[in-house]
């Protein structure tokens, strides 16, 4: 099924490039653009990869081991450009705006939640149904997490955690596997309360706050209007530093499989940052 190859033409001659290579280079361009825009940690293009959806496409099980790895190994490349550039320019005056500042960059491997493998919305619901357990949902991820554990990144990030049942299985899989780099959790909340499932928010913190393995916890893809509160209630049962994302301000329409943008949701409360809170 793959290479796929695209013609183009330079100098006179014809070459082929792989839609494989082509895709890497620029996703390249995209962890430079947000390191040239101040971003301390650039997060891996591996949210929704997954070997059970690569083999689903007609990858082997060693391609699609291979594209996991791959999508570490282009974020380490990009943060390997960025280092260079900062040296190549060091003395320059930017006008552009790029920051080309040498420090501490981490990469991180984004793992999804078993609803962004199925694609239906459960990302954003966390019903997965009766049959799922937590053994379920550990066998699903576990050599996925394995593979990008071993690839090079600096931690991993499990990330829209939408339900307690995933969180526990998470930590139960860092700890079985001995995970040697760390890990983040970031859920997702309805309400500021519960994470989306209708779970306790504060009952998937603490599940956090109890693994060794895991160094931060916060919230992405929630209403901007929850966050502060947020932190507050997370703080009450963590001691680690707590992580917040971005958030647009969109809502996921599971049946359109679309963003749709909120007429109620304003510029400004549409604003937001990641950072860790100490």
């Amino acid at each position: 099924m793959f290479p796929l190859y695209l013609l183009t033409w330079w100098d006179d001659n014809y070459m082929f490039l792989s839609l494989h290579n082509l895709l890497s280079c620029l996703i390249v361009q995209v962890h430079l653009d947000y390191l040239e825009a101040g971003a301390d940690i650039i997060i891996t293009a591996s949210y929704q990869a997954t070997i059970q959806g690569f083999e689903a496409r007609g990858f082997s099980r060693g391609e699609s081991e291979a594209l996991l790895r791959k999508s570490v190994e282009i974020a380490c490349e990009a943060r390997k450009m960025y280092y260079d550039r900062c040296i190549e320019f060091a003395c320059d005056d930017r006008e552009d705006g790029r920051i080309l500042k040498h420090r501490p960059i981490l990469v991180a491997a984004s793992v999804g939640s078993y609803g962004a493998y199925l694609a239906d919305g459960s990302e954003y619901s966390g019903i997965y149904g009766d049959e799922i357990t937590v053994e379920t949902l550990k066998d699903f991820h576990r050599r996925r997490v394995q593979i990008l554990a071993d690839a090079g990144a600096d931690l991993i990030a499990f990330e829209t955690v939408p339900n307690k049942l995933e969180a526990q299985a998470y930590a139960e899989l860092l700890e079985e596997e001995n995970i040697k780099i760390p890990a983040w959790f970031s859920f997702n909340s309805k309400d500021g309360v519960h994470v989306v499932s209708g779970d306790s928010l504060l009952e998937c913190v603490s599940i956090a706050e109890s693994c060794k393995k895991v160094v931060s916890v916060g919230i992405n893809c929630t209403p901007p209007r929850f966050i502060h509160g947020l932190i507050l209630s997370i703080k009450k049962v963590t001691t680690k530093p707590i992580l917040i994302y971005p958030n647009s301000g969109e809502s996921y329409d599971p049946e359109q499989k679309e963003w749709v943008v909120l007429s109620s949701i304003t510029r400004n409360q549409c604003l937001g940052k990641l950072f860790l809170s100490f």
